[in-house]
């Protein structure tokens, strides 16, 4: 989670530091009583589980499947996807190896982990791919029926690792799941190929076994995805008892582990799991139900986006229409049409997306209506890294447009924070009447973590009155409409709904005049709208800067977006061994807040980790004049806690 722990729970925290930096698996703990079938029960305060495994084996379903019955246990948790981005890459390839992450514990935590203490690996290629990221001593799992001469050829293996010693350093469960799960469906008469696709389900059985994670919650979701297949359904469940069953008659796990619910991690309140994406989804609705408004999405699939459209679709029940166009500029063309309609507009897409809508969003900009641009990054350029995470678009939703054509940007931190962030960057774009940038990126989307269902009076009334009547006295004392005469406070022109009796108005991309919208070519008058547009994003109220600095710190991490958990749980580490380091997260991009430029002047030291070339380095370097030190990594994957602990503790010592 992300709210501030105890200092009980930071203890807690704290150690198991070196274990997830891969120096050793955190399989110590309190042995707890004899389990019902004689074997013990060994209690933990964190789990890092990863399965891994042929992109068609299964591996997203199995770990969603084992975090939604961790949620429902209430562990907190963290969740790690990784798969390839071909629909079905080469079987058997390391390219073709999708894995799943969940790090679950008894008290709060902030990332996925860096390092497995279980890998389940269901054939050589999902071993040779992860091997590297285990610790010494930590449990392997592995599908020996996959071990055979051609696919260990696949991936180079010249002797099987099973049997040459190269795995001596781990505790290794040889157990063959291919022809266990075969073994256990017999009955139902599936053809072998049908039947080997259980053998998911029977990894699953064996680990909520190993984990004490319940189980009917799976079953009952078994039986309703193959609802139309009966048959499919109780063989899946079938296998999932048998991986169960195995676990507890095998003599191979002498030991099972039990992870308490973190009690102590959360307030009060209703949770649930939830993904950043379906998070993001539900505060753009929850963000139309606050304004009153129609949500509109015009979207083009891609990765990884694509789950906001399809989640949105489901909800015409509050008032939301979507549209898949043809292409992406059709999408925001759409979304725009919509904006003028009246309806709180939204158009999704990644960085490829972002670059095709940048026409259209300087015409969002020119006609002053707001329009919600959601960019989740992903690593480029071109089509570059479809399913891995980056932060580099920043720089393109600043400036990626032509002419002075300003743009509010708005970034969540963390999955469930995604919600919020939605209604924020809503609340932007219909008071400023702004396109608005949300960044968030693959990895927030794809990632879970619990989520505390908020009360709907503690939201923000979002409501934002459409002009009616005209605005403006003319010379002659007649009462006419003027589409860009502007709030005072926020510098907003009025908001008129086509059809609007005496409220027609001039709508284009040629400059306006001033108040009247009238096309103009006077170069005073262009100067004047250009700095009035971005005066009005420059006066955007956003809340300062919060800094995290118990003990007057010489050096500042500062951090946007996704990199919030990674660099939390890192400046954690550094201040339970006795380094002195400050911390603050920014949400809000473009304006920055305003307290900004007095904090980094604080330190000594700033420290931006960012998971690109230093873009918001070179921002804050221009704006404030400070010698912001980059640490930059460009890899497709989240940073590592032990890996930005020890990049801080070298600039803390520099």
């Amino acid at each position: 989670m992300t709210s501030q722990v105890s200092s009980a729970a930071e203890k807690a925290d704290e150690a198991n530091a070196a274990a997830l930096g891969g120096q050793r698996a955190p399989l110590s703990g309190t042995t707890g009583t004899t389990g019902g079938d004689g074997k013990e029960v060994r209690r933990l305060d964190r789990v890092i589980i990863r399965f891994a495994g042929d992109s068609g084996d299964g591996m997203q379903l199995t770990g969603d499947r084992f975090t939604s019955e961790t949620a429902s246990f209430g562990n907190d948790l963290s969740t790690l996807p990784n798969f390839p981005a071909e629909i079905r890459a080469p079987a058997g390839t390391l390219p073709g190896v999708s894995s799943f992450q969940l790090h679950f514990a008894d008290h709060d935590i902030l990332t996925p982990g860096d390092a497995p203490n279980v890998l389940v690996a269901m054939n050589p290629a999902a071993l040779k791919a992860n091997i590297a990221d285990v610790p010494r001593g930590a449990e392997i799992i592995v599908n020996t029926d996959e071990f055979t001469k051609r696919p260990m050829a696949k991936v180079g293996y010249a002797t099987s690792p099973l049997e040459d010693g190269s795995l001596e350093a781990y505790n290794v469960h040889p157990v063959p799941l291919t022809t266990l799960t075969l073994e256990a469906l017999k009955e139902f008469g599936l053809p072998r190929k049908e039947a080997e696709r259980s053998k998911n389900m029977f990894a699953l059985g064996l680990l909520s076994w190993m984990y004490n994670r319940p189980t009917e919650g799976t079953e009952t979701f078994l039986r309703a995805k193959f609802a139309k297949k009966p048959q499919i359904a109780e063989a899946n469940v079938a296998a999932f008892r048998a991986g169960w069953n195995f676990g507890e008659t095998t003599e191979d796990f002498a030991v099972s582990y039990e992870v308490a619910p973190a009690s102590q991690a959360f307030p009060t309140g209703t949770y649930r799991n939830i993904s950043g994406n379906l998070a993001l989804s539900y505060g753009l609705i929850a963000a139309g139900q606050l304004a009153d408004l129609p949500l509109y999405l015009g979207s083009y699939p891609i990765t990884p986006a694509s789950d906001i459209l399809h989640e949105l679709s489901r909800h015409k029940n509050f008032g939301v229409r979507t549209f898949q166009a043809e292409d992406e500029i059709a999408g925001i063309g759409a979304a725009l049409g919509a904006a003028f309609g009246g309806s709180l507009a939204v158009t999704t897409t990644s960085g490829p997306g972002v670059a095709l809508k940048s026409e259209t969003i300087g015409l969002a900009v020119s006609l002053e209506l707001p329009l919600l641009i959601v960019d989740i990054q992903r690593g480029g350029p071109s089509t570059g890294l479809p399913t891995k995470t980056e932060q580099a678009d920043l720089l393109q939703a600043m400036y990626g447009r032509n002419g002075e054509a300003p743009v509010p940007v708005v970034a969540p931190r963390t999955p469930a924070d995604c919600f919020d962030a939605a209604i924020d960057a809503a609340r932007i774009a219909l008071t400023y009447r702004t396109p608005v940038f949300l960044l968030s990126d693959g990895y927030l989307a794809n990632g879970s973590e619990p989520w505390r269902i908020p009360e709907t009076d503690t939201l923000p009334d979002l409501k934002t009155p459409f002009a009616t009547g005209p605005n403006h006295t003319a010379a002659d004392g007649t009462e006419v409409f003027w589409p860009y005469k502007r709030d005072p406070r926020t510098l907003a022109r009025p908001w008129a709904v086509p059809g609007t009796a005496g409220l027609e108005h001039r709508i284009g991309g040629i400059e306006k005049q001033d108040g009247t919208g009238n096309i103009s070519y006077d170069p005073a008058n262009h100067d004047f709208m250009v700095r009035t547009r971005q005066a009005k994003i420059d006066g955007i109220e956003v809340p300062d800067l919060e800094v995290d600095d118990p003990a007057d710190a010489a050096t500042l991490v500062l951090g946007w977006g996704s990199t919030y958990g990674p660099i939390t749980a890192a400046v954690r580490r550094l201040r339970a061994s006795g380094a002195s380091i400050a911390q603050a997260h920014l949400r809000h991009l473009n304006p920055f807040p305003k307290n900004l430029g007095e904090v980094v002047k604080r330190y000594d030291k700033v420290v931006v980790p960012e998971m690109n070339l230093g873009q918001l380095a070179m921002l804050l370097r221009a704006k404030y004049l400070v010698d912001a030190h980059s640490y930059n990594q460009v890899n497709g994957m989240p940073f590592k806690a032990e890996q930005l602990a020890t990049a801080l503790k070298e600039a803390i010592d520099a």
